[in-house]
């Protein structure tokens, strides 16, 4: 564990505000869920709660089945992160998602777009390492009003732009995710 410095009071409700600072560098947002856990030694640990890690393994089988289907690389996020990957690109499972792409879902947008138009966005997190592709599908996975994260298609065929098939691909693949973690 890695000591920060800072100290700060309970307040007189039992709460804690958790310094700015550390919510950035861990990206904790307002009403984001935290788990909390205890040990022996009487440490509390808070842990960011990702509603879809929850069920990566369905996810993984999920992109998987999809990255077959589909001939693309396949990813799956939470808010954060990579949770499953397919096709090409297992490389940046649990690697961070890009700040464009953490924006788009927050924004519940549907992108469909080909390299150098400008709705294209890098999805893998800077510092990540980049992977070649030119064409991108993407859409959030919302869960009873929430968006959780998001299901995304990416290509590296310059000549095989994504189209109508892919985007109600990943439609299909979010709208699944989704209703699945309501159950």
């Amino acid at each position: 564990m890695k000591a920060t410095g800072i100290v700060r009071r309970i307040d007189d409700l039992g709460r804690i505000v958790i310094p700015k600072e550390i919510r950035r560098t861990l990206r904790i947002r307002e009403s984001d869920p935290l788990e909390i856990f205890t040990d022996r030694e009487g440490e509390i640990i808070l842990k960011k709660y990702s509603p879809i890690g929850e069920m990566s393994t369905f996810a993984r089988q999920y992109a998987e089945s999809l990255a077959q289907v589909s001939g693309q690389m396949t990813l799956i996020a939470d808010r954060d992160q990579f949770i499953a990957a397919a096709g090409g690109c297992k490389a940046f499972l649990g690697k961070s998602i890009s700040s464009q792409l953490e924006e788009a879902i927050e924004k519940r947008e549907n992108i469909l777009a080909a390299k150098g138009e400008r709705n294209f966005i890098p999805v893998f997190g800077e510092g990540e390492g980049e992977t070649e592709y030119v064409n991108e599908a993407i859409c959030p996975i919302i869960c009873e009003g929430d968006v959780i994260g998001a299901a995304v298609l990416l290509n590296n065929d310059a000549k095989g732009k994504m189209g109508e098939v892919e985007q109600k691909l990943v439609l299909s693949a979010a709208g699944f995710l989704g209703r699945q973690m309501e159950q």
